[in-house]
């Protein structure tokens, strides 16, 4: 069913709300992420002058996700991030005017895979592009719109590094290029000659999301894997493979563009380095 028009307030407050994401420069994802989330919330407290909404209207507007539409933890966390930006940032409020409720944040470990997986999705992959795709993913530790995003420019093979701009958080970074994959890109570039972005569809502009993930389904049923294989497991998969080779934490960090080395830290406890030398009390007891 089509919605409404949102009462003059509400317009206004989402004009505002607009004006000053662009004014901030955050990147194309989160603005849209961040006014889809926001008109939602308009819709649902039509009838409220936003600047006049409690935290308490706030608190059950949460609630009511959680409990008719399942929201996941993630996924409050970004509404509220997103009704916090209004009042702080676009009303200028102070951070203590109302109090947001949070949830428990999860404790779930990265999932990855093997080097020797890896291996065997690229044997899978004979297309010079797509094995270019998957093999940028895992050695450089790329989220996927930080991959579709690359530019020829992007690309530093003088020093073997990967310039990532406006990644998540509107940062800039470097990662590593690997002098193997480089080889790769070199016979890619021959043969495809991308003008602007490094993969570029079939007219040209941005490679889509939908298929690097075909392109990764494709090869790990090829290489039957019984597992499901996702682009952003290569990332967490080249973290954990660094550390298991004694790579500082300090450096995965920076390579993957963490703020925090909290977040680094959840490698360390999927990695199996160590777990060599370690008995299970049961081996010294007959069984």
């Amino acid at each position: 069913m089509k919605k409404l028009a949102l009462e003059l307030n509400a317009q206004k407050a989402l004009k505002q709300y607009k004006d000053l994401l662009i004014q901030k420069r955050y990147s194309k994802n989160t603005q849209n992420t961040y006014i889809n989330y926001f008109e939602e919330f308009l819709y649902d407290l039509q009838g409220h002058n936003p600047e006049s909404i409690t935290s308490e209207q706030i608190n059950r507007y949460i609630r009511h996700l959680i409990s008719n539409d399942s929201i996941s933890p993630s996924k409050q966390n970004q509404i509220i991030n997103t009704i916090k930006f209004y009042y702080e940032r676009v009303l200028g409020r102070a951070k203590e005017h109302y109090q947001i409720d949070r949830p428990i944040k999860d404790n779930k470990l990265p999932k990855v895979i093997s080097e020797i997986e890896v291996q065997k999705i690229l044997n899978e992959i004979t297309n010079i592009k797509h094995k270019c795709i998957i093999s940028l993913l895992y050695s450089a530790g790329l989220r996927i719109s930080e991959l579709l995003n690359l530019k020829l420019a992007d690309i530093d093979s003088n020093r073997n590094m990967i310039i990532v701009e406006n990644s998540k958080g509107n940062k800039d970074r470097i990662t590593l290029l690997s002098e193997k994959v480089l080889l790769l890109l070199r016979t890619y570039y021959k043969s495809y000659k991308p003008a602007e972005y490094l993969f570029e569809g079939l007219h040209g502009g941005k490679y889509s999301a939908k298929s690097v993930q075909n392109i990764l389904a494709r090869a790990c049923k090829k290489a039957k894997l019984n597992k499901h294989v996702t682009p952003h497991m290569l990332r967490h998969s080249f973290a954990t493979h660094l550390l298991e080779n004694g790579t500082d934490i300090r450096y995965i960090q920076t390579l993957l563009g963490h703020n925090s080395s909290r977040t680094t830290e959840r490698y360390t406890w999927v990695t199996k380095k160590g777990f060599e030398n370690l008995k299970s009390p049961i081996e010294n007891i007959e069984i």
